[in-house]
């Protein structure tokens, strides 16, 4: 179980970009990503497994395009229950809520026809802040 990218956008309701680390902050969430603050949805997470299945209708897509900030990989998050605990690289991040409502505007949606983000995306609040980059590892600590 490891992260295979990390993402962020400056403004909510866009794709995030590829970045080379995220620095998490203890209840707050992601430096510089416009989905930080003190809320149940401070980092979203999905599976590159759910991204896979979305590129047979649409091949080209890559890391943020679901507008998760951590893409990971051999976890099946959906499956995880609320109040799970992860450590993923140095932080502790707990998981509030499974998938979510995509917005009216949703541009994978409108494109495909589907988003998986709903059904197969994750969120979590920060318990632990530092530094989340690819590579590192992804540890159940306790459901």
């Amino acid at each position: 179980m490891r992260v295979l990218s990390v993402s962020i956008s400056e403004k909510k309701g866009v794709k995030k970009h590829p970045v080379e680390y995220i620095n998490l902050i203890e209840d707050y969430g992601i430096e510089g990503d416009a989905h930080a603050g003190k809320w149940h949805r401070q980092v979203s997470l999905l599976g590159v497994e759910s991204m896979e299945a979305m590129k047979e209708k649409l091949p080209t897509l890559s890391a943020g395009d679901f507008a998760e900030n951590i893409l990971t990989e051999g976890i099946v998050l959906y499956e995880l229950p609320i109040g799970t605990i992860l450590k993923v690289g140095e932080c502790t991040l707990e998981v509030t809520q499974i998938g979510k409502e995509c917005h009216h505007g949703c541009e994978i949606r409108h494109i495909v026809g589907d988003c998986v983000m709903p059904r197969e995306g994750i969120f979590t609040k920060v318990l632990k802040g530092g530094k989340i980059k690819a590579e590192d590892k992804i540890e159940i600590v306790e459901k």
